[in-house]
């Protein structure tokens, strides 16, 4: 992402605003103003209007010339579609980075940071668990953008992560119990592994096969909420879809 949170208090306010709007706290072409979310979240204005900023960005929020926002609806096929975009733009950065053969320290931050999440998903009785997790895991998807070396790509990756749930931090995973949604944030990691694994090898063809597996990810787990009818009204983001 392009505008990423500076401070605790910023990656809060995206946080909870992301799921007021995903709740169907926000109804889709509702109004919403920097003073009611401030008033909802409790938060000072100056996170809050970073976090507009951001959801704007993610595609959740329309912003008015004259000031304030709505909440946006979206295609489940649109956002599907996007989803797979993004794994065939993460694929193309992946097989990049691996062809280039890079060196140790140019694979450092990234090999670190594959080591931080390690971390996160091993520590899930952690409170703070999907906070970190959301500040690693966007981190490690910049960062593959980086190693791809192609700006092209990354410009082409900002358009598409403009829906929401198609970005890699956007997704809400489905209202599942904390157990299995702790396994679903495992699951995510290993293909973090696997990915840097075969950039590390050099193996391009792979990297970019596992990059695109990881983008499915969120795309299978929205397939599957669309069409389980005893998911449909706990799925978080439902509100926001039209068939």
């Amino acid at each position: 992402m392009n505008l990423p949170p500076r401070s605790r208090q910023q990656l809060l306010a995206v946080l909870k605003l992301r799921e007021l709007i995903l709740s169907g706290e926000f109804s889709p072409g509702e109004r919403v103003s920097e003073l009611a979310v401030v008033e909802k979240l409790g938060i000072s204005r100056t996170p809050v209007r970073l976090a507009l900023t951001i959801l704007e960005h993610e595609g959740f929020l329309k912003s008015y010339p004259g000031g304030g926002y709505s909440v946006r609806k979206f295609s489940v096929k649109d956002v599907l579609d996007a989803i797979e975009i993004r794994g065939l733009l993460e694929g193309a950065a992946a097989r990049l980075a691996a062809e280039r053969r890079l060196t140790e320290d140019e694979l450092a931050e990234i090999r670190g940071v594959s080591e931080e999440l390690d971390a996160v998903t091993a520590d899930v009785d952690s409170d703070t668990v999907m906070e970190r997790y959301v500040v690693l895991n966007d981190r490690f998807h910049d960062l593959l953008l980086d190693l791809g070396g192609s700006p092209m790509l990354r410009r082409s990756l900002a358009h598409v992560e403009a829906l929401p749930f198609a970005s890699p931090n956007a997704f809400v995973f489905l209202g599942v119990e904390s157990s299995e949604r702790f396994e679903i944030l495992k699951y995510g990691q290993h293909q973090h592994a696997a990915i840097l694994e075969a950039i590390e090898l050099g193996e391009g063809a792979r990297a970019e096969a596992l990059a695109r597996e990881h983008a499915r990810l969120a795309r299978r787990n929205l397939a599957t909420a669309h069409t389980r009818l005893d998911l449909a009204g706990r799925v978080p983001g439902a509100a926001l879809l039209k068939s």
